[in-house]
Parts: structure tokens; C-alpha cells; sequence
């Protein structure tokens, strides 16, 4: 195992390492996509749409979950399997993007997972807009040599045409849904019809081309719907579909109160994490209540939650009243691009603090890795780069912290690099945070972030082994950057274990 980057630059793949292999796993010519650019934001429209004139994602799953039940799903949508009471599964989210960042995983995500017996992809399987014709390089090729099924909980994206590739690859196949009646002129939903992104009538067509990449039968994996519980082992995993806004229809809420009941230990997966970038995101349920009251319900022995959605690593380990600690964790650092960590706060969330948050990429490299990219883009490298130790010195200043990793004797945090960290939206310490706050931050994370895409590294993307026993789950999260060093031996970023008794 190599150092990681809380002990080294070099663990966190700076310098002139040399480059991975993982560039001969990828096809010839590769879509390169950007956030910046307005064809995609138009053809991911529908969320935007389903905030202005309504959601139909809740009446649209449960139109897919009936189609599955009468195709013989099972009712409880529980997915039972054979392993023993010790085995290893991975996670792994936000990966469909088709490119250097994703592929770049695919050599540690083999290698650290070569006795696993299932892999659970959290959110986001395909970008941009979920298409069955996207499947191919985005998900057969980049995981054909992985010798175990692969379940798959979706993310917005997934949803932006309808869910209908996800339904045919994960879901035995499912055809079509039916089309709904037109609605009433002039109303929300007419106008939301007229606009809604709808996929090609000739879409997934190689689909079956496709699917060879991955036909053994160890691989073979056929779930219920577009929300599942796992039971394996010792523990239960339930993985719970958002939609495109980050919510539970009333039916799948039912559902999920239903299925957390019992003694067995649990473990959520979810494309909306309940715990990121310094706040608390509960996620509400139709009807009342929320994901998170379930979870913290002592009766339903939830042990952790593990969403997808954001593009980094994240640890909140949650003391609750009753003296039960749950590991909220953010996964989504498996191939898309990199959200950075540098804008979040001091951590002080539901008695979490700095002393117990953990992060990947940590603070500094994430504010090093966009000061390179925006000075190259604004073509003014000399003013906006910073080197990996001043981003590190900084990052220490302004939230007021030890640096995790020690930078040099003689770096100095000058007038450039404060103004830097400031520009590109650093975080600061909770008291200082509404006097110093820019209207430049709030534009740099809602707008730029998303433009991050870069195709050297280091990448700074992750995922997940989880080591499950009757006495307890041991969490690792393992780093990806792109450098031939991490491929041979993948850093462990941050580990946990969590007790079952």
C-alpha cells in the first residue's frame, strides 16, 4: 500500500509520477463532456423543469415498480443472497462520465476488489442524461473485468430521460412504459410535456452489443426496481432512489419504513446524502417525515449511510442521544468530475468537528487542483496557481486548523494566495464565515465546480470496500489519481470500523 495524501504530495499524486495504464482500458475516441457547455444544459433539462411545473418522478417509478411486479419482481423488493457471514462488497458513485477521470479508477477498483462478491453503484450511473446508447463506454467497457454483479441505485441524471436505460440494464430488461394520456391544455404539466427531454425513439439499439462485455454468469445481477434491499451476510444494505429532486415518494417511504424494520443491522445507500459539506440534509419524504428519522430510529439499527450525488469523499461520524454513533458518509468520487472540498466550512454539525470530519481530496490539494485549472483556463497561471503547500498553509489559516499535512519550512501565505483562496471560495471558520462572505462564492460553486473536468492527473476521485463480519462493517475509502503508483497499490484515504453488536 502506498502513502496517501495525508502523509505525502506524492501520495496524493503531485509531482512527475508516472501516468497509470489505465488509458489502454479506454476506447479510441471518448466524449469529453462540459458543464459549461449549453448543449448540456439544455438536454439536462428536466430537473430544472420538474422544480418550475412539477415533479412527476414519484407517479413515473411507481408506474416502473408495478411494471416490475407484474414481471414477477418479488413484493418486498429484497433481494436475498448466499453470502457467509464474512464478505467484502464495494461502493462506488457518480461514475458515468465516459472518461480519463473514470477510467483512471478502474485499475485500483479491480485490484482492491478482486474478492469482493458484489459491487453497489450509488448514483448517477450515466451522464448526461441517462441514455441506454451511453452504456456501453460508461458502464460495460470500464467494469468487464470485474467478476461479480454490480447493483445500481440511480441518480438525477439517470432520470433525465424518464429512468428508461437504467430500467433496461439493471432491471432484467424492462421494456418501455407505456405513454401516459396527454394532460390538459394550459396547465403546469401540458407546459412541462412541451419541454420535457424525452430519449431518441431509436435509443439502445447496441445494447445488446453491449451487454457481452459483461455476460458471465458470476456477473449477472437482476434487481426489483429502481429501489432494492440486499440482504447479505449478517447485514441488510437498502438502497433508496431521490429522483431528480432529491426526495421519496410516499409509496417508496411506506416501503422503507417497512423494510428497516427488524433486529438485522442496516446499512442506506442513497443519491442524496444526508450529511455534506458541513450541513444536514435529511431528505424529505412525501407525505411527512424523512430519511434521516428512520435512520436515527434505534429500532431499525441503521449502522451508516452512504449517498452518492456529490463528487468527493466525506465522513460524519453522528453521535446520536442514545449513544449510538452512525457514519454518514458522502461517495461519489468515482469517475465524474471533482467537487471541491475547499469550500466547505469548520465542520461543526450535529456535534462533528473538525477533530472527527474526514475528507478526500483534503481541503489544500482541492484548492492546489483549481487554482491550476482556472489558471489555465483564464490563461493567468502566474497569479492563480498555487502550489499543493500554500494551498495547504492557507486552508489551515482561514478555518483556523493544524494542517493535515505539513507543508514546507519555507512556505509563506503571502496577499496572492490569500486573494487566491478567496476568489476561488475557500471556506472559513463559522464565526468569520457572514462577515467575509463573497457573492463570488456563491457563483463559484453553483457555476464553475461544474466545469472541473480535467484529463491529467492527479484526479482525486475514490470509492469505497466495505469488510462485513458478525461483529463488525470495516469501511475503507480507497484513492484513484490517475499515476501508476496508485494503481499498483491503491492509498487508503480514511478507514473506519463499525461495530454490529
Amino acid at each position: 500500500m502506498s502513502d496517501s495524501s495525508r502523509h505525502t504530495a506524492e501520495g496524493a499524486g503531485w509531482g512527475t509520477g508516472e501516468r497509470g495504464a489505465y488509458r489502454q482500458l479506454m476506447p479510441q475516441q471518448v466524449e469529453k463532456i462540459s458543464w459549461l457547455d449549453p448543449r448540456m444544459w439544455w438536454a439536462a433539462r428536466n430537473g430544472v423543469l420538474a422544480s418550475w411545473f412539477g415533479d412527476p418522478t414519484g407517479r413515473t417509478r411507481g408506474r416502473w415498480v408495478t411494471q416490475r411486479a407484474a414481471a414477477g419482481a418479488p413484493a418486498d423488493k429484497v433481494i436475498r443472497r448466499d453470502d457467509p457471514e464474512r464478505f467484502s462488497f464495494l461502493v462506488i458513485g457518480d461514475t458515468g462520465e465516459g472518461d480519463d477521470p473514470q477510467y483512471a479508477v478502474v485499475p485500483g477498483f479491480l485490484k482492491v476488489g478482486l474478492d469482493t462478491r458484489f459491487a453497489v453503484l450509488a448514483s448517477d450511473v450515466i451522464y448526461p442524461v441517462g441514455s441506454a446508447d451511453d452504456y456501453h463506454t460508461k458502464f460495460f467497457r470500464p467494469y468487464r473485468d470485474y467478476q461479480a454483479p454490480i447493483y445500481a441505485i440511480p441518480g438525477n441524471h439517470d432520470w433525465y430521460e424518464d429512468l428508461g436505460g437504467f430500467m433496461r440494464v439493471f432491471c432484467d430488461d424492462a421494456p418501455p412504459l407505456p405513454p401516459e394520456p396527454r394532460p390538459r391544455p394550459l396547465t403546469r404539466a401540458w407546459l412541462r410535456s412541451l419541454l420535457w427531454h424525452r430519449p431518441r425513439r431509436d435509443h439502445g439499439q447496441h445494447l445488446a452489443e453491449a451487454r457481452r462485455l459483461r455476460s458471465a454468469p458470476a456477473q449477472q445481477a437482476v434487481q426489483p426496481g429502481p429501489y432494492w434491499a440486499i440482504d447479505a451476510g449478517p447485514v441488510r444494505i437498502i438502497g433508496i432512489d431521490t429522483g431528480l429532486l432529491g426526495t421519496l415518494d410516499a409509496e417508496q417511504g411506506a416501503w422503507l419504513r417497512e423494510v428497516s424494520h427488524g433486529p438485522r443491522p442496516k446499512i442506506l445507500v442513497t443519491g442524496s446524502p444526508l450529511y455534506v459539506d458541513g450541513r444536514h440534509e435529511p431528505c424529505a419524504i412525501e407525505g411527512g417525515g424523512t430519511v434521516d428519522d428512520i435512520v436515527r430510529d434505534p429500532a431499525h439499527h441503521y449502522v451508516a449511510a452512504i449517498g452518492g450525488d456529490i463528487h468527493n469523499y466525506q465522513r460524519y461520524p453522528v453521535r446520536l442521544d442514545d449513544g449510538r454513533t452512525l457514519q454518514y458518509v458522502v461517495a461519489g468520487g468515482g469517475g465524474a468530475f471533482m467537487h471541491a472540498t475547499h469550500t466547505i466550512p469548520r465542520v461543526n454539525v450535529a456535534n462533528v468537528t473538525e477533530r472527527d470530519f474526514r475528507c478526500y481530496p483534503l481541503r489544500g490539494d482541492s484548492l492546489a487542483f483549481y487554482s491550476r485549472l482556472y489558471g489555465r483556463r483564464l490563461r493567468m497561471p502566474r497569479f492563480f496557481t498555487l502550489t499543493e503547500a500554500e494551498a495547504t498553509a492557507v486552508i489551515a489559516e482561514r478555518l483556523g486548523i493544524p494542517p493535515t499535512r505539513v507543508p514546507g519550512a519555507d512556505t509563506r501565505v503571502t496577499r496572492r494566495v490569500r486573494l487566491v483562496a478567496g476568489l476561488l471560495g475557500t471556506g472559513r471558520r463559522p464565526d468569520r464565515a457572514k462577515r467575509f462572505r463573497l457573492p463570488v462564492r456563491k457563483i463559484y460553486t453553483s457555476l464553475f465546480s461544474p466545469s472541473s473536468a480535467t484529463y491529467s492527473p492527479p484526479f482525486f476521485k475514490c470509492f469505497l470496500r466495505l469488510d462485513v463480519s458478525p461483529e463488525s462493517v470495516r469501511l475503507r475509502c480507497y484513492a484513484a489519481t490517475g499515476n501508476r503508483a496508485q494503481e499498483l497499490a491503491p492509498p487508503v484515504e480514511d478507514e473506519v470500523t463499525i461495530p454490529l453488536r
